[in-house]
């Protein structure tokens, strides 16, 4: 008799703010691993501060993922391997955007690799609707009052119209 044994795989990232092809990318790795954990960043190194809080950020995901049964959301502040092991994570599933991108991720993936053999990175192309998009080109929008309404859920738009002071 042979023994399955759970895939699970982590997507972490800041998400200040999670956009919807943050949102492409965990609804895509939850149709391929068993269950999905969806990790926050409290303090992300390469951003001086974040727009949220972990917390509503972590909020904002579990109201956009309620309808995907095998994904939650946590926030950690380990190194990403070490959150990885704590949850029995063998992938970490991050989004490719552009060749800025990739290179950046080649060399997180070869220094996670190197902490831990046995988690595996595995990379998603975002969808070409999506190709463009990031948080902070969302955030910049947003202070000029463009509509971002396809960009991102409706409580993350009104969230940052309220937290930019626009209407």
């Amino acid at each position: 008799m042979s023994q399955t044994t759970e895939q699970i795989a982590i997507c972490p990232g800041s998400y200040d703010p999670v956009t919807n092809g943050h949102l492409d990318i965990i609804g895509r790795a939850s149709r391929i691993f068993d269950r999905v954990v969806v990790g926050v960043v409290n303090k992300p190194m390469r951003k001086s501060a974040t727009l949220f809080t972990a917390e509503e950020r972590q909020a904002f995901i579990v109201d956009a993922i309620s309808e995907l049964d095998n994904v939650d959301v946590r926030i950690f502040s380990d190194l990403l391997v070490e959150f990885a092991r704590s949850v029995g994570a063998g992938s970490i599933v991050k989004g490719l955007r552009a060749i800025s991108d990739f290179e950046y991720e080649n060399e997180m993936a070869q220094l996670n690799h190197r902490l831990d053999p046995e988690i595996e990175s595995v990379y998603v192309f975002a969808r070409s609707d999506f190709s463009f998009l990031s948080s902070t080109g969302v955030k910049e929008m947003a202070i000029f009052n463009a509509d971002i309404s396809e960009l991102v859920p409706a409580p993350v738009a009104a969230a940052l119209a309220d937290r930019l002071g626009r209407k």
